[in-house]
């Protein structure tokens, strides 16, 4: 079965053509036009990749967002008219993983899915890959999961990577630039203080070890590291 792909876009004309291109891409995708059947959508298909708009009709973009997190982990772009900065913090602040600003292309729109794909990892594995075992924390980085003791953390697929990287070398320091060419890759390379923002919300749920030690430790005026105290 291929991707799965659900847009959430009430400007039906906008949602059609997105829908058409991203078909002939090879995509398996759902439309949904208000908040309310984006939800139903993604409970009945649960696509892979969801592709939502900010301003829609009844339920804004930021409130699914957030519903969305917290029944499932697919990859979420934000679609949004607004080009402030603030404004794009807030989405990835939600749990959005890459935003697009209108007008966008839509080879643009494909690139970024690539994109989020390869950050997703997706891949045949089996689950029998090595354990990173940090602390509390045991990432699988085969299957993609995340367990504080016996509860399984729920990432979304940039937390992931940004955590398996500082975590692979507790102790080493990374400038927000570094993580942000790991998590987002070679493409759309963006401010790097957005990196502040997927930090913020992963260090909210990893929270500290027995020790009260935070994990992710600042590095004030560069970057993060993966507290070396943390390393079994």
């Amino acid at each position: 079965m291929g991707i799965k792909v659900l847009i959430v876009e009430d400007e039906s004309k906008i949602a059609s053509l997105m829908e058409s291109f991203l078909q002939t891409e090879g995509y398996d995708v759902q439309t949904a036009l208000d908040g309310k059947t984006a939800l139903q959508l993604f409970t009945k298909h649960k696509p892979d990749i969801v592709i939502l708009d900010w301003m829609l009709p009844q339920m804004n973009g930021l409130d699914i967002c957030r519903q969305l997190r917290q029944i499932g982990t697919p990859g979420i772009i934000m679609v949004t008219a607004k080009s402030e900065e603030t404004d794009k913090i807030i989405g990835l602040e939600m749990g959005a993983d890459d935003y697009l600003t209108k007008p966008f292309s839509l080879r643009e729109l494909s690139a970024r899915i690539r994109s989020l794909l390869r950050r997703m990892n997706r891949n045949d594995s089996d689950g029998s890959g090595s354990v990173l075992q940090r602390g509390e924390l045991a990432i699988h980085e085969d299957s993609l999961q995340v367990f504080k003791g016996a509860q399984e953390l729920h990432l979304t697929p940039t937390e992931f990577k940004l955590l398996h990287l500082l975590a692979s070398k507790p102790g080493r320091v990374y400038s927000r630039m570094q993580l942000l060419q790991h998590a987002f890759e070679e493409e759309f390379i963006i401010d790097e203080r957005t990196v502040d923002s997927h930090i913020s919300k992963l260090r909210k749920k990893i929270g500290s070890d027995s020790r009260s030690s935070e994990y992710i430790q600042t590095v004030y005026g560069f970057g993060y590291r993966f507290g070396a105290e943390h390393e079994n």
